[in-house]
């Protein structure tokens, strides 16, 4: 029986290994920080703001996130935070880019197991060099067949690495924690989403799922991904 999938991407952040809980922390920082000048309420969304407008600009990673915590604090103070506040935050930024990776449970097992009967790829987003750090340390870089770094993870960008790497994206399946980034735009593109949530949900990462959508699959954890392509395989 000729296999439905070739290829399975894997998300990195947040799937693979711990992501968004380094950036609550930080942002725990950043309102100590800017405590004499609103309330958490009001930072934690004048900030989300700043990182939604500032996509465009700076993509997804850490210098994004940094940039957009001192233009926040800039705004917040009326132009009157003071110079070491914004050295604490340029501080946070960098504590972040050398931040241990730590491997989720199953991460290395499912990453292992779909690499004995499919090609897989590592698909992420954020920062080049970080990402490349991060993944270097993980201890699963050389696992994978290939390794993509976008901007943006899309629908086009789907079907093109999909194609590169495979069949096509109608032979794909995505694996991630981010429903926006993960699985809408690969079911978009033909494949399968499989959804895992982490806990830790980026708002701007957060949609609705595609619950009617018979390509569509939510895994409590990886360690259930082994049965997963199994069933959708027909084993």
């Amino acid at each position: 029986m000729a296999q439905k999938l070739k290829a399975i991407g894997f998300d990195a952040d947040d799937t693979l290994w711990h992501n968004e809980r380094i950036f609550k922390m930080t942002q725990a920082h950043f309102a100590t920080l800017l405590a004499d000048y609103t309330d958490h309420a009001n930072l934690m969304d004048r900030l989300l703001q700043a990182e939604r407008r500032n996509l465009g600009h700076y993509g997804f990673g850490v210098k994004g996130f940094t940039l957009s915590m001192i233009e926040t604090a800039i705004d917040v103070t009326n132009g009157n935070v003071a110079a070491s506040v914004i050295a604490e935050i340029l501080d946070a930024g960098r504590d972040m880019l050398c931040h241990p990776v730590d491997l989720l449970p199953h991460a290395k097992a499912a990453v292992e197991n779909a690499r004995e009967t499919h090609r897989i790829i590592l698909i992420t987003k954020g920062d080049l060099l970080d990402q490349e750090r991060k993944l270097a340390q993980s201890g699963l870089g050389d696992m994978f067949h290939a390794v993509e770094i976008v901007s943006d993870k899309t629908q086009e960008a789907y079907a093109e690495i999909f194609a590169r790497h495979g069949d096509g994206a109608e032979h794909g399946l995505m694996i991630g924690n981010s429903m926006r980034s993960d699985v809408l735009p690969m079911i978009d593109a033909g494949g399968w989403g499989v959804f895992v949530p982490h806990g830790h949900e980026w708002e701007l990462e957060k949609a609705a799922p595609p619950k009617s959508n018979p390509k569509y699959h939510v895994l409590p954890n990886l360690g259930g991904l082994t049965r997963l392509i199994h069933q959708i395989e027909g084993c």
